[in-house]
C-alpha cells in the first residue's frame, strides 16, 4: 500500500485570514511530489506556516504507487503528528493498510476523509460503517452543504456574487442549472419547514445532519467569512434535536437514503 502526503492543518489555516496565512500557490499539495522524494519537506513547511512542532492528524491523500506506508509511521514516530488517516481511498484500501500495519509492527489509519451531504451519502453510510465497527476507523467528513448548493443561496438561479458565477466554478454552475440541480433545489425548499420548526437554518441542519452519524468523527467546515463560520458551528445546538423521527422526515423528502447489507437483511 502506497500514499501521498497531505495534510488537513493547512486548510484550515487557510480559513482564517492572518499574517501567517498560506499562500493561495502553497494550498494543495504538489501533484506527484513524493513524500520519500521531499524527505517530510511538505509537511515540515507546514509546520513552519502554521508554526506548530506537529499536527493532530495527518493524512495520506489518495493512495501513491511509489511511497511505502511506512512513512506515515516514520512521520509519527518523528513527532510531526500524533496519528494519520486517509482521504479518497476505498474501505478495501483502509482495510488493506490496516492489515499491513498490524502485521509489520506499524501503525494503521485512524479516520478515512471522505465527502458527506445530503445529496452523497453512499460511502459514508455503506462502504465505511463496516470499518468503523471492525477496527474502529472513523469518518472525517468534508463538504456538508456540498460546495454551496446546500445553502440556500442557489434556490433562484446563480447569484453574480456566488462561487458558481466565477469562471473556474463553471462546473457547479452547470450542475446547479441541471435537471438534477434544480430537483435537489426543489427538495432543499421542502427541507426549510423542518429547519424553521428546529430553530435553525438551512445550512446548520445540514451539518447537524452529518454530525448525527455514528461513525463520523468530525465535519470539516468551509466558510468565506467569520459570519457563515459562526452559523455552520451552530449546528452543535441543532444536533441534540436530531431525533430518528427528524432523520427519517428528511429520508422521505430527499428519496436517497442508500441501503446496505443490514437493511437487506432485516
Amino acid at each position: 500500500m502506497c500514499i501521498q502526503i497531505q495534510t488537513i492543518h493547512l486548510q484550515v489555516k487557510e480559513a482564517v485570514p492572518s499574517p501567517t496565512t498560506v499562500p493561495p500557490s502553497c494550498s494543495r499539495p504538489t501533484p506527484g511530489v513524493l513524500l520519500s522524494a521531499l524527505p517530510f519537506a511538505g509537511l515540515k513547511a507546514s509546520l513552519q506556516r502554521l508554526q506548530l512542532e506537529y499536527v493532530d492528524v495527518v493524512f495520506a491523500n489518495r493512495p501513491d504507487n511509489n511511497t511505502p506506508m511506512e512513512a506515515m509511521t516514520h512521520v509519527i514516530n518523528q513527532g510531526m503528528a500524533m496519528y494519520w488517516g486517509t482521504s479518497r481511498w476505498s474501505a478495501m484500501e483502509i482495510m488493506e493498510a490496516y492489515s499491513v500495519a498490524r502485521q509489520f509492527n506499524m501503525i494503521p489509519p485512524v479516520c478515512e476523509q471522505a465527502e458527506y451531504h445530503l445529496f452523497q451519502r453512499e460511502k459514508v453510510e455503506v462502504q465505511l460503517p463496516e470499518l468503523y465497527h471492525k477496527i474502529g476507523v472513523g469518518a472525517m467528513t468534508w463538504s456538508p452543504l456540498a460546495c454551496g448548493i446546500i445553502s440556500g443561496k442557489y434556490g433562484n438561479g446563480v447569484p453574480e456574487s456566488s462561487r458558481a458565477a466565477l469562471k473556474c466554478y463553471q462546473w457547479l454552475k452547470e450542475k446547479i442549472v441541471s435537471e438534477e440541480g434544480r430537483k435537489q433545489q426543489t427538495k432543499l425548499k421542502d427541507l426549510s419547514p423542518i429547519a424553521e420548526r428546529l430553530g435553525c437554518t438551512l445550512p446548520q441542519l445540514a451539518v447537524a445532519w452529518c454530525l448525527r452519524n455514528e461513525g463520523v468523527s468530525s465535519v470539516l467546515l468551509g466558510s468565506s467569512n467569520p459570519e457563515q463560520l459562526i452559523e455552520n458551528l451552530g449546528a452543535i445546538q441543532v444536533l441534540p434535536k436530531m431525533t430518528s423521527h427528524i432523520v427519517n422526515e428528511i429520508d422521505n423528502i430527499l428519496g436517497n437514503k442508500p441501503y446496505s447489507k443490514k437493511d437487506y437483511r432485516s
